[in-house]
């Protein structure tokens, strides 16, 4: 049996819609939401009904009925910590995304379109490896402060279809492998995915890990404390100055690296020696992820967006062979990833998970 697949992936200024008929894509739009058309709402929570609109009105201008979608799939997000795989929306689930359980962004609008899709059509509704996923290790979410723990902060969803597709191709179990996935883009994850979890990797929302084109990455905590009491910023200011306007924007202006490239290509002795260093921080983390699953490798993944590049996958490649074979997989597979988590529970390749609405981990035994 064949299933027509709608995919909804909300994003800051844009929600992304796919629909596929079982893993064939046959048609996809970005629709872009302006600054003016969002501003007229308080909350993001606010946006559910506007954004579920645009869906519909982007579906019947391109000649597709949605009674006819078989499954609705969305990126899910705003749930409290779980572990990952395809979540069926559930009364539950939707709830807790409308209250944004960890925080707000728009993908926490993504489950609660698509359940109202399911529930108007009488369809089923699914959400595949959200924001929220964790699978740390006890160990990795040790720090030097009692009570400040390390969370999962990850690009779960890519992660985890980047780490399901190389298994497929190279013809091994995902839980059965050891993985260094880095996700190399805007924001920049590398996670140590070990049969089938991902047991460690920096955290992309709370700062720490390489910096990034937009984020400043792990910093001397002294040095920002200081500025924090410089009186020169608000907290939300110093907030977005590392975590939105760092890395390669706070030293260039712009967060391409394509630009930051030709500038080392004209001979910029500065660009080189700042655009080196944020090679060499991903490549220790990877060396520090190969280190969580104590060596035993099978191959470490460059992906997303920034891996197209043949002087970063060069220069990460000198770093990291020595550790394990070295495959490049470039760009993004969100909407594909949504896609395959939804037909693979359909076609009883995997079982839905239920949301518990319980956090998989809220602190140390004995603490």
């Amino acid at each position: 049996m064949s299933y027509r697949i709608l995919a909804v992936n909300p994003g800051s200024t844009s929600t992304k819609i796919a629909l596929f008929d079982d893993d064939k894509e046959i048609f996809s739009k970005g629709l872009v939401h302006t600054k003016e058309e969002l501003s007229q709402f308080k909350e993001i929570q606010d946006q559910k009904d506007y954004r579920r609109a645009c869906v519909e009105a982007a579906m019947a201008e391109n000649g597709y009925a949605l009674e006819d979608v078989d499954v609705f799939v969305g990126r899910g997000g705003g749930l409290l910590a779980l572990i990952g795989g395809t979540y069926k929306v559930t009364d539950l689930l939707a709830d807790h995304a409308s209250r944004g359980m960890t925080g707000q962004h728009p993908a926490q609008l993504a489950s609660q379109i698509c359940k109202d899709f399911a529930d108007k059509y009488g369809k089923v509704a699914f959400v595949v490896n959200p924001p929220d996923v964790d699978e740390l290790e006890e160990i990795s979410r040790v720090t030097g402060l009692k009570g400040i723990y390390r969370e999962s902060h990850i690009h779960s969803l890519n992660q985890k279809e980047i780490a399901l597709r190389y298994c497929a191709g190279a013809g091994k179990k995902y839980e059965e492998s050891n993985l260094v996935v880095c996700h190399l883009g805007g924001g920049i994850s590398v996670t140590a995915h070990s049969h089938g979890r991902m047991i460690d990797s920096n955290d992309i929302i709370k700062g720490s890990g390489p910096m990034t084109p937009t984020r400043a990455g792990d910093l001397p905590y002294v040095k920002v404390i200081e500025l924090a009491y410089s009186g020169k910023y608000t907290q939300k200011e110093l907030t977005n100055r590392l975590n939105k306007n760092g890395g390669l924007l706070d030293h260039f202006g712009t967060d391409d690296a394509r630009e930051i490239e030709k500038k080392i290509a004209d001979g910029d002795s500065y660009a080189k020696i700042i655009y080196d260093g944020m090679l060499y921080q991903i490549a220790k983390y990877a060396g520090a992820m190969a280190t969580a699953m104590k060596g035993k490798v099978d191959a470490i993944i460059l992906t997303g967006g920034m891996s197209h590049s043949k002087y970063l996958v060069n220069f990460l490649t000198e770093y990291l062979s020595w550790i394990a074979e070295i495959v490049v997989m470039p760009g993004e597979f969100e909407m594909e990833a949504l896609a395959a988590g939804a037909l693979r529970v359909m076609k009883g390749e995997e079982e839905a998970k239920e949301y518990t609405g319980r956090p998989v981990w809220s602190g140390f035994e004995g603490e």
